[in-house]
């Protein structure tokens, strides 16, 4: 079984700081805090001199010592406003998880991942085996969480080394862009065999795959894999098989902040979605509203 892959210089980093996140505020000279994590004094210095220069870490010119620096509040006070809106979220998509008795989730990015920060069952109630879910947040995964953000987002996403070396319509997803913010909501079509491709592409940081393998996964993908529906495709009669419903919230500085998702599972009509979207959209501006952001 292969292992995800891991960087040592990274995992020393992290360790560091979670050393002084957990004796909650104490300081330390250069030989102490090297002792203690178990680093060398010369690869200890390096972490903390490049810490304090971002300003994670703050240093006293006077007993020489390292603490937790400023740059932390700002971080912990953004995290701080994403999770406390993705609680507003939980108890705003209850009432809709029981209407139509859907999974319904709140997800971020969080670093260089997507991770579903709340999720409900179809009884409306917390589901807590959703919750902490990871995906990497690069190619041919996440655009829910770009398409509401500004152009550059976007760019930003569509330019990203994918995790396989999928060939995407770029100009489509551009036209997906524009339908979406007009629209309010996304609509998401998945064949079965789509969304057991996405799940592993999901996770690919985690495999070597051959080459060979590699090249045909992608192929498939660039084929079969996640479908936004655009206007004219609902226009039609009938029916049509949807996954997902998805919109999003916004900051205080009108970026998009969370990804809210109604699940659907089953065809149904174009009326129909167009109910549930509605409906999924007036809880995400009441989420933006009640967690302090606005619509940009």
């Amino acid at each position: 079984m292969t292992t995800a892959r891991r960087s040592p210089p990274t995992e020393r980093v992290v360790a560091l700081l979670d050393h002084f996140v957990g004796r909650r505020g104490a300081r330390y000279g250069l030989s102490e805090l090297a002792r203690e994590t178990g680093l060398s004094k010369p690869t200890c210095l390096g972490i903390v001199t490049s810490l304090v220069d971002a300003g994670y870490l703050a240093r006293d010119p006077h007993d020489k010592t390292y603490g937790l620096g400023p740059a932390l509040i700002a971080a912990g006070a953004v995290a701080r406003q994403s999770f406390a809106a993705a609680d507003v979220a939980a108890r705003r998509l209850a009432p809709l998880a029981e209407r139509h008795q859907a999974t319904c989730t709140a997800s971020a990015v969080v670093g260089r991942d997507v991770m579903v920060l709340a999720a409900l069952g179809p009884d409306g109630r917390p589901s807590p085996t959703g919750v902490g879910r990871r995906y990497p947040f690069v190619l041919p995964v996440g655009l829910m969480y770009v398409l509401w953000d500004s152009d550059d987002a976007f760019e930003r996403w569509l330019a990203t080394p994918p995790t396989l070396p999928v060939r995407l319509d770029h100009e489509h997803l551009r036209a997906v862009v524009a339908e979406c913010r007009r629209r309010g909501y996304l609509v998401e079509g998945m064949t079965d065999t789509g969304r057991r491709l996405y799940s592993l592409m999901a996770g690919l940081t985690a495999y070597d795959l051959p080459a060979e393998v590699r090249d045909l996964v992608g192929e498939l993908a660039s084929t079969i894999g996640e479908r936004v529906y655009l206007g004219t495709d609902l226009s039609a009669r009938g029916k049509h098989p949807v996954s997902l419903l998805s919109a999003p919230t916004f900051d205080a500085d009108g970026r998009q902040e969370l990804v809210l998702t109604l699940g659907v599972d089953a065809a149904i009509t174009g009326a129909e979605i167009e109910r549930r979207g509605r409906a999924l959209v007036a809880v995400a501006d009441a989420v933006t509203v009640e967690a302090g952001g606005r619509r940009p």
